[in-house]
């Protein structure tokens, strides 16, 4: 069965009823579906509905994450905060620390904050674009489940941990780089897994040296620890991939050591008898507010002309076009704009699963009787400068 098409306003008015459906208060219902959406809005499919099942109701559902997020400030300056989350929800405790450090950065020019014992947080594209709109740089990373092997080493030890960067400009769209410090992250091999594709050799290694592509043995593997991903770079170091094993293990290090939280093999999610756990990991946020150097606007037109003068360089032979930071996602926002998302036919099944268990009155379009979803209003995405 091919993708079909959902609507926007009826995939986040679903997505939102289930959260609520399974113990999320209101608002963060919505902030939890508006973060995970942002993602299939910009064409990120690993990170979006793929995940809404298996990455957060699955897991409320087992106990190892907590539907009502408790945000405590832990300790607090007029520039920075320490927060634990509980184990709540991630989209709602990154949203609340992100909003402290933009907060913080209007009054002193840079804020920062460093959590502790939360959840997955979505795309981490999402914060930074979060500070963007206020005309502000904005920094954030996470550290995950072990993926990363060490340069030299086979056994995962690192999450696939990704360092982001947003920068306002004067165009259309914000320069926003988010990536993970592996070649492949988890997301990506459990997209792969659902539509039956196998991992580029290279990404993945086994604990004989060799390399892996099976992705739905890849997903077993590394939570036996009998895999684990390359980082950025790949293996050893002819091509550099001692960068990418350092911009993980720096992302670990803020994840963790400012706000004394969890690190490496205690985020696997797994107990001594191989029962589920909390995961307990770490984020941390930075915001810069550009007015408190020589101002919002000559920082954009700086920022635009940069990039502008890189996509006209000279292209290689072949080559259309070259692109920025962001602007991939922005196009592909500007393509499914006025349509909805593309869900394939494995998330189709969670999705009615879900719908099913908590009996809400929902048809998708992929099944019979379904009708035209009313529009409620403009829909928009993070991504577009507004």
């Amino acid at each position: 069965m091919a993708k079909v098409i959902c609507p926007w306003a009826l995939i986040t008015d679903f997505i939102t009823d289930a959260f609520k459906g399974y113990g999320v208060p209101d608002g963060d219902a919505e902030i939890c579906a508006d973060v995970l959406l942002e993602s299939d809005k910009r064409g990120i499919e690993s990170h979006g509905c793929n995940r809404f099942k298996p990455i957060y109701i699955d897991r409320i559902k087992a106990g190892i994450q907590n539907p009502v997020t408790e945000f405590e400030i832990i300790r607090e300056t007029p520039t920075t905060a320490v927060i634990d989350g509980h184990d709540g929800m991630g989209q709602v405790i990154g949203v609340k620390a992100m909003n402290m450090a933009i907060e913080k950065a209007k009054k002193y020019g840079l804020g920062m904050t460093a959590v502790r014992n939360s959840c997955h947080y979505g795309i981490a594209g999402y914060y930074a674009t979060m500070a963007t709109e206020q005309g502000m740089i904005g920094m954030t990373g996470t550290n995950a489940r072990p993926s990363i092997a060490p340069t030299f080493g086979v056994e995962n030890m690192l999450g696939t941990n990704p360092f982001t960067i947003g920068m306002p400009t004067d165009e259309k769209f914000p320069f926003v780089f988010d990536a993970a410090t592996s070649i492949i992250q988890r997301g990506r091999i459990e997209y792969y897994a659902r539509i039956g594709k196998d991992c580029p050799a290279g990404t993945v290694i086994g604990r004989d040296g060799s390399a892996l592509t099976n992705s739905e043995e890849i997903l077993t593997q590394l939570n036996t620890h009998e895999a684990a991903l390359a980082p950025l770079g790949g293996i050893g170091e002819e091509l550099g991939g001692y960068k990418g094993y350092d911009f993980a293990t720096a992302v670990e290090l803020l994840s963790a050591a400012l706000q004394q939280g969890q690190f490496l093999s205690a985020l696997s999610g797994i107990g001594e008898n191989g029962e589920k756990k909390k995961y307990h990991l770490g984020h941390w946020f930075i915001a810069i507010d550009t007015q408190a150097f020589l101002g919002v606007d000559s920082f954009k037109k700086t920022a635009g002309d940069i990039l502008r003068e890189l996509r006209a360089s000279k292209k290689a032979p072949g080559e259309k076009r070259i692109y920025t930071a962001g602007e991939k996602e922005y196009d592909i926002w500007k393509e499914r704009e006025n349509s909805g998302v593309p869900i394939n036919e494995a998330v189709q099944k969670e999705l009615c699963v879900v719908r099913d268990e908590l009996q809400l009155k929902y048809v998708f379009p992929w099944e019979s009787g379904y009708e035209p979803y009313p529009e409620t209003g403009k829909t928009t995405a993070h991504i577009e400068n507004q």
